[in-house]
């Protein structure tokens, strides 16, 4: 065999510091060593090796490295030269290692996705986020966050957070773990955790107490049913030659690892008088493991086992001074590390998180690590295709869909019967506890149910951790409160005969009776109705009957459709068109994303009104979609409404939009100039309490002026104009022959000069203009002879709360007298003119019994009563100038 290298040094010192005496012993010794599949050294080579280097060359020629240790190890044993024998073994050990750590290094790393591609493996360094884990008291009724999917870990010691690097820590009463369990639900990060820990335990950050880490893949479908813990050892070794007894020696140093408990399915029962205490006794491995958890065979060692909950009630019966930790999920901070871990690009992972993010609930739920690694994969498919997140079809209801299916793959088994069974009566014990507020469900309550279905039972309901010593049965829920609505839904959707079972009582399959329940008390159950939506969307059902072998209802659907439009038909106004005004109608057609089916349910609907709503970017999403697809639409009021983000104009793509005190910025201007040009069907936009300014008004302008505008109506109250703006405002009344109405009423920077511009627009022979209001503008009467000469078309003027002067008026009275003059309102502040000023609009009135003249600023407020619900004195913001409307005077 070909001489290793390097040469081994301590070995050769150990040589060097014989006597000749025993140099001469070991070489007769070493003669009469055999080796099992070996070389045996000559003797007359031995005999010409004259001196420790020679005699190791020579050792070196026959043996391997390991060898050639084992070798002198044992001859020294026989020479009763021990001290040189455990020189040469601790060498050995400290080699074999740092063998290990490089192997665990290499094991532990690198991991593969469920979708990933053949060779694509991923770094444990760089992938792995952090997760939530609480320290928990075997209490039956620990407290729980169920909205959130994680235990409350904010009251009191009794659920201190800790980290893996804490998880041996001494606990509040100075108890220091010896073992440990971690628990956690199917995809709540058990396995990454564990990997974790063998990774930063070989780079020296965490455990260094521990000389060895063994972890035990319990998953394992090649563990041996026979072992001893020396086997057990060595099978977690890379190399033959382990030197088990040495390391075990020192039992506090080292750390077993069980992974996945629950999938060993032992009885955990087994006489005190089979257990073992022999590292080296070969048992069954049942009892080789449960010697090491009852302390019988090293007990001195720490021991961290990683289960479902429903391994916890016996798992504690073998277990003492045990320690109970939860996996409960990511923190919001840790589920945007974890996007931009696994996005990698900033860009990407940015938008992937805002999409997230927007929705409330899509967000809450990837609080379960394996729900952020579904939402990701998804959308990195959709950003792959380079589509736009926020016009994206894959809502709330497709991402439970898909994590659905990942549950069924885990379940290991190919059963679709038997699992569209379990399914159904899941679903009808998620409804029954929706519809009686319940999250906690019995042990009876399972098994009445016929859940009790160990392969299947724990994918979808968690366990809690049960009292020692109390036999009362378990007490389960369901990972996610959102979960549990999720699966609610589909018990409504899912083809079944007959009534299906629940909890205490029988629950009818009627999806009518949940709807009527939601619309006239039942306001808790929306996200289930909202779930229902998404449920019987095409491409829903397709993905439930083949990938998971649920059929979903055909009736459902045109169920869900006719209550919709049920719900437009009692808004109904005798007179009035139809309307929506209720945001969680945009929500339930979002969730399904179809176009036809939106355009049925919105068929003959014409206004939508919204009012006094703090719209998420999730609302702003799914009113982008309804609109998109709602041709029939006039009107859009958004009274009152605030937006989440600071571009709303991008996402509310509105037909006819009313978009009041709704404080719109400058940058929204160029998405809502493009919808003037785009829809002709786009009558009125009414923009009130806006930051728009004269850069707004500017980009406005530009879709006035395209060929496809056809808005008759733009209102501009509030908009912090100024005369600036009026340049573009001109040169769009003179190129938009069919806007009728225009008010900048409370713009006080507009004044005179703004005016001045604006009535050179209003001469084009183009412009059709009937209605111009300017009230509340701090006009006077220089621009009074402007107006008199330039308003050939205009029906109705407002100049209420202006004060323009008697000259000003008497110039416009001068035109009003002309017979060919049409108009028929004048908005006028009339309290304290003088007299002959007030005898010149009772002559003009006399003259033209149609005209009206006086104080219009609040009688043209678009729906009676909406001021007076507003925090402001006559239309007026706080801070602004209070108009001179208390000497306004009569109605002429």
């Amino acid at each position: 065999m070909a001489k290793e290298e390097p040469a081994l040094p301590v070995l050769l010192r150990a040589l060097q510091g014989l006597t000749l005496k025993d140099f001469q012993e070991f070489k007769t010794k070493l003669s009469e060593v055999h080796v099992e599949g070996g070389w045996n050294i000559p003797k007359d080579t031995l005999a010409t090796a004259a001196h420790p280097c020679a005699l190791l060359s020579c050792m070196g020629e026959n043996y391997s490295k390991d060898t050639a240790m084992d070798v002198a190890i044992g001859v020294f044993k026989e020479m009763n030269l021990r001290d040189l024998a455990e020189e040469l073994l601790d060498e050995m050990v400290k080699e074999h290692k740092q063998k290990y750590k490089e192997h665990v290094i290499q094991g532990f790393l690198r991991y593969k996705e469920v979708n990933s591609c053949p060779g694509e493996n991923l770094s444990i360094r760089s992938h792995y986020t952090t997760l939530t884990i609480a320290r928990k008291p075997r209490s039956k009724h620990e407290a729980v966050d169920i909205t959130r999917g994680c235990a409350d870990t904010s009251n009191g010691p009794a659920n201190v957070t800790v980290t893996t690097q804490t998880l041996f820590n001494p606990d509040e009463d100075g108890h220091m773990p010896q073992v440990v369990v971690l628990v956690g639900a199917p995809g709540m990060g058990k396995t990454m955790t564990v990997r974790k820990v063998m990774v930063e335990w070989v780079e020296g950050t965490i455990y260094t107490q521990f000389d060895y880490i063994f972890c035990i893949d319990c998953k394992d479908i090649a563990l041996p049913k026979e072992a001893s813990v020396a086997d057990l050892v060595s099978k977690c070794c890379p190399h033959r030659r382990v030197p088990v007894g040495k390391i075990l020696e020192d039992q506090k140093k080292i750390l077993f690892i069980l992974d996945g408990f629950e999938a060993l399915g032992f009885a955990l029962v087994q006489p005190e008088d089979e257990l073992s205490s022999d590292p080296r006794a070969v048992k069954p491995l049942e009892t080789t493991l449960m010697s090491l958890m009852k302390k019988t065979l090293l007990p001195d060692s720490s021991l961290l086992i990683t289960t479902r909950p429903t391994a916890l009630q016996s798992l504690g019966q073998c277990l003492e001074g045990e320690s109970y930790m939860e996996i409960v999920g990511f923190s919001g901070a840790m589920r945007e590390e974890y996007f931009h871990r696994y996005f990698g690009n900033d860009h990407k992972a940015d938008v992937a998180f805002g999409f997230a993010r927007a929705n409330e609930i899509l967000y809450s739920l990837c609080v379960i690590p394996i729900m952020s690694w579904t939402v990701c994969t998804i959308l990195k498919q959709e950003l792959h295709q380079e589509r736009n997140l926020m016009e994206c079809s894959k809502a709330t209801t497709w991402m439970g869909v898909c994590y659905l299916s990942w549950l069924v793959k885990r379940r290991g088994r190919d059963n679709p019967q038997g699992l569209q069974r379990f399914l159904l009566k899941l679903c009808s014990l998620a409804a029954d506890g929706i519809w009686k507020h319940k999250v906690l469900f019995e042990e009876k309550e399972i098994k009445d149910c016929a859940l009790d279905q160990p392969d299947l039972l724990p994918l979808f309901l968690h366990e809690k951790i049960p009292r020692k010593g109390v036999d009362h049965g378990n007490i389960y829920s369901f990972t996610h409160l959102h979960l549990q609505e999720f699966f609610a839904a589909m018990f409504y959707v899912l083809e079944d005969d007959g009534e299906m079972v629940g909890g205490s009582g029988a629950i009818t399959q009627d999806i009518n009776v949940l709807l009527e329940s939601y619309s006239e008390s039942r306001e808790d159950l929306n996200l289930t109705v909202r779930f229902l939506f998404g449920l019987v969307s095409q491409e829903s059902i397709e993905y439930m009957d083949n990938i998971i072998g649920c059929r979903t209802s055909p009736r459902a659907k045109e169920d869900l459709l006719k209550w919709l439009q049920g719900r437009h038909k009692g808004i109904c106004q005798p007179g009035q068109g139809m309307k929506v005004s209720q945001l969680d109608t945009f929500h339930f057609l979002f969730e399904m994303n179809e176009k036809s089916f939106t355009q049925r349910a919105l068929g003959g609907v014409t206004d939508m009104d919204l009012q006094d709503m703090k719209l998420s970017l999730y609302d702003q999403m799914a009113l982008s979609f309804c609109i998109r697809q709602w041709p029939g639409l006039c009107s859009v009021t958004l009274r009152g409404c605030s937006f989440h983000q600071q571009h709303p104009g991008e996402e509310v793509a509105a037909s006819g939009p009313r978009l009041q005190w709704c404080r719109l910025p400058e940058s929204c201007c160029a998405a809502l100039a493009a919808l003037l040009a785009r829809h002709r069907s786009l009558a009125r936009l009414e923009l009130g309490d806006t930051a728009l300014g004269d850069g707004g008004v500017r980009l406005l302008c530009q879709g006035l002026r395209q060929p496809g505008c056809c808005l008759r109506v733009l209102r501009l109250r509030y908009s912090r104009l100024t005369s600036a703006c009026c340049k573009d405002l001109a040169a769009a009344l003179s190129t938009s022959p069919c806007l009728e109405e225009l008010d900048l009423s409370f713009s006080e920077g507009l004044r005179d000069a703004g005016v001045q511009l604006l009535c050179e627009g209003l001469q084009h022979h183009c412009c059709r203009l009937q209605t111009l209001r300017l009230g509340s503008c701090r006009l006077t009467g220089a621009c009074c002879r402007a107006l008199a000469v330039g308003t050939p078309h205009l029906i109705c003027l407002d100049l209420s709360d202006n004060e323009l002067g008697a000259d000003g008026i008497l110039q416009l009275c001068r035109q009003l007298r002309h017979p060919a003059c049409p108009l028929r309102a004048l908005g006028l502040s009339t309290a304290g003119l003088p007299e002959d000023v007030l005898q010149e609009l009772a002559a003009l009135r006399a003259l033209k019994p149609g005209l009206k003249v006086g104080y219009l600023l609040e009688q043209d407020t678009p729906q009676t009563g909406a001021m007076a619900r507003l925090p402001f004195h006559r239309g007026v913001l706080p801070g602004r100038r209070v108009p001179p409307s208390l000497r306004r005077g009569p109605l002429l």
